[in-house]
């Protein structure tokens, strides 16, 4: 729990946040979420970092980079914590995204409906593949990619994912830029630039696999060497 009174509107911070502090509001706002679901009103910051894999100290820390949540003796209150991370996020407003790559990731995105109940939304899929423009796939007819900035000048795209092979993902980058997009989220196997003012997020797929089984060989290791030590 934490002390003080909560902020209804949090304040930005000084500096630009830490990603994996980030991560771990994200992580917050998805449990408060289920809590609420459950008609839970109150949380205190022990439950939110069991269920977060992280400290009561960390959790504290982490929100008052913000302001200041809860009240002492109370815990913080659901309803109210969901809606200053959901501001801190970003995620007050609606965000227009487009896809780039019709490919089976880049398909498989545009129908996450998970995207849509965090405000984003999925307006356009692209492609360079003559066999692939125009035809109907998931519910997007899609369109030719030399199109994306004769359209985003009517549509405003904020957001770019790139689901394209690796040779491609700069000249996509270079074309995004160019129709008005300040935010990508980049699927390629590839190291791409931008100018400033444009976000980039690579989504590195093999190095997350990669993280996990570094983790189950170290796990397994560990039990051999109780079996080992067993006897």
């Amino acid at each position: 729990m934490t002390p003080g009174h909560s902020s209804p509107h949090p304040s930005p911070p000084a500096k630009r946040i830490a990603q994996p502090t980030v991560r771990r509001l994200s992580l917050y706002l998805r449990l408060l979420e289920e809590f609420d679901e459950r008609g839970a009103a109150t949380i205190s910051s022990h439950e939110l970092a069991k269920l977060g894999g992280t400290t009561s100290a960390q959790v504290r820390k982490d929100l008052s980079v913000f302001g200041s949540f809860g009240k002492r003796g109370l815990g913080y209150g659901v309803a109210e914590l969901i809606a200053a991370l959901r501001e801190i996020l970003g995620l007050g407003r609606a965000w227009r995204v487009v896809i780039v790559g019709a490919g089976k990731i880049g398909m498989a995105l545009a129908q996450y409906s998970g995207f849509r109940r965090r405000g984003f939304t999925v307006i356009a899929v692209y492609d360079n593949d003559p066999t692939k423009i125009g035809a109907t796939e998931g519910g997007f007819v899609v369109r030719d990619v030399t199109h994306l900035e004769r359209d985003a000048a009517r549509e405003h795209p904020d957001i770019a994912i790139l689901a394209v092979p690796a040779d491609r993902a700069q000249e996509t980058v270079d074309r995004a830029v160019r129709a008005g997009v300040t935010g990508i989220l980049n699927f390629a196997a590839a190291r791409i630039r931008a100018p400033r003012g444009v976000t980039i997020q690579a989504v590195n797929m093999a190095a997350e696999l990669e993280v996990l089984s570094y983790a189950l060989a170290k796990d397994k290791a560990k039990g051999g060497e109780r079996g080992a030590g067993s006897g």
